[in-house]
């Protein structure tokens, strides 16, 4: 029998509530992985007793959920009662909250153990992960090289199997990112798709939950976990759907496939796109269309896209409850970011929400004759550790766009989008390319994505692996 570490999110879980594995026989697995990895900064806290004696109360249960046993850990945004929960900054670092999130409850319900928490960054505000609150995550490619965010500890447990899949946020790239930066799938859901974590319960309408996994078919089963979670306010089911693992599972019907190297940020920022992200794009465009899609260029053409962005990233961090003696413990770019979101005026917030409502439009209409539209992941290599430190804040900024010019419109427009490897460079770092989808068009862009998975192969692993 393979390690355990080796089975799919799929056959574990089919092995588990099959009673063919043990829940405290799979934990103590992976808290032994965990353990050897610590050097990764993949985790900001472990819960290794807490999570055996779950482990061993579900041992002796007969309800078995769809996440039955299977190992899982908190991004350290979301509140687990008696946990410490730091959302990666010293302003937290003596948090442990009473109560949890309605999305670590729901988990629990489905079935986890929980094993702990996954480093973010400060307050997920950034597409690196090198909190002060402790180690940065690393690429387990090249440990030199930082993770991307917000994301990045649950991208790294992923790709070194430390967690077989894992649950990230996505409010400008933050599940992309770092699923492209270690080489694993991130799929960030339309807007209003899932019932926790819909987008629709904060004014910018930003961040949704989604899924981090090996494969294409294990993201699209914890996504089905995630969209049948209790029902909350904010659900909106797109009429019609059904199960997207059986959706992925399905010869997918010729698609109409645009393809563009555009980002919003042309001209305004310095965005020079690698050779090898080049290279996977075209290889990509290639399989797609030896398969029978209709692949041509996208007609898309941005306008106005970089100051709206700025003062909306801005607006959503006006909102983080810091104090004047919280910014003294604060990171710098989060101390600016606050600081200039909440002297815009009303008016000018009111503006900002208007302009990004109308950017989605635009988006949505340029993408409508297309059922899915590819595009690079990232434009740059991973970044070393403390490439983004020494700068002035928008400076930091900057970077960060230059790294990710392709994510953040995602989350504007409210449009899936998935992230995946689909070669490898000359350094052997798996390389990652992006399909964004219509509104509630995850079933289409994961079809495709399986379709670029077979065309690639069985990829290597990590050294850590």
């Amino acid at each position: 029998m393979s390690e355990l570490h080796e089975l799919s999110l799929v056959e574990l879980a089919r092995m588990l509530r099959g009673g063919d594995l043990d829940p405290l026989e799979v934990t103590r697995h992976y808290l032994s992985r965990i353990a050897a990895h610590a050097e990764l900064g993949a985790f900001a806290e472990v819960t290794g007793e807490a999570a055996l004696e779950r482990a061993e109360r579900l041992s002796r249960t007969t309800a078995r959920g769809p996440l039955y046993g299977i190992p899982h850990a908190d991004k350290d945004l979301v509140a687990r009662a008696g946990v410490p929960t730091r959302y990666g900054s010293r302003a937290r670092a003596d948090h442990t909250p009473a109560v949890s999130d309605p999305l670590a409850l729901a988990l629990d319900a489905a079935g986890v153990v929980n094993v702990g928490k996954t480093a973010t960054s400060e307050f997920g505000l950034t597409g690196y992960t090198e909190p002060r609150t402790g180690s940065p995550a690393r690429d387990p490619w090249d440990t030199a090289n930082g993770a991307g965010g917000s994301s990045g500890g649950a991208a790294v447990a992923v790709a070194a199997g430390l967690l077989p899949a894992a649950v990230g946020s996505d409010g400008g790239g933050s599940i992309r990112i770092p699923a492209a930066t270690v080489g694993v799938v991130g799929l960030k859901p339309s807007r209003g798709r899932l019932p926790i974590g819909s987008g629709l319960d904060s004014p910018d309408q930003l961040a949704v939950t989604g899924p981090l996994a090996r494969t294409v078919a294990d993201a699209a089963y914890l996504f089905d976990v995630l969209a049948g979670l209790a029902p909350y306010p904010y659900a909106t089911t797109a009429p019609g759907t059904g199960s997207l693992l059986d959706a992925v599972r399905r010869m997918p019907q010729p698609a109409r496939i645009g393809v563009t190297t555009v980002s919003p940020w042309d001209g305004d920022e310095d965005i020079r796109l690698d050779p090898d992200a080049r290279e996977a794009l075209e290889r990509a465009a290639s399989w797609l269309a030896g398969d029978g899609h209709h692949v041509e260029d996208a007609l898309w053409r941005p306008r106005g896209y970089p100051d709206m962005f700025r003062r909306l990233w801005r607006v959503s961090a006006a909102r983080i409850p810091l104090s004047d003696a919280d910014r003294d413990l604060v990171e710098p770019l989060t101390a600016w970011l606050v600081q200039e979101g909440r002297a815009l005026s009303g008016i000018e917030a009111l503006e900002t929400l208007s302009a990004a409502r109308a950017f989605e439009r635009q988006t949505v209409a340029a993408f409508a004759p297309y059922d899915a539209v590819l595009m690079p992941a990232l434009a740059q290599t991973p970044r070393p550790i403390g490439w983004y430190d020494g700068h002035d804040p928008l400076r930091t900024f900057a970077l960060q766009v230059e790294y990710a010019p392709y994510s953040s419109f995602v989350n504007v427009a409210g449009l899936p989008a998935v992230t995946l490897p689909v070669g490898v460079a000359a350094s052997g770092h798996p390389v990652s390319v992006q399909l964004v989808g219509r509104p509630g068009g995850e079933a289409a862009i994961l079809s495709l994505a399986t379709q670029l998975e077979e065309h690639r192969g069985t990829p290597a692993h990590p050294p850590a692996w």
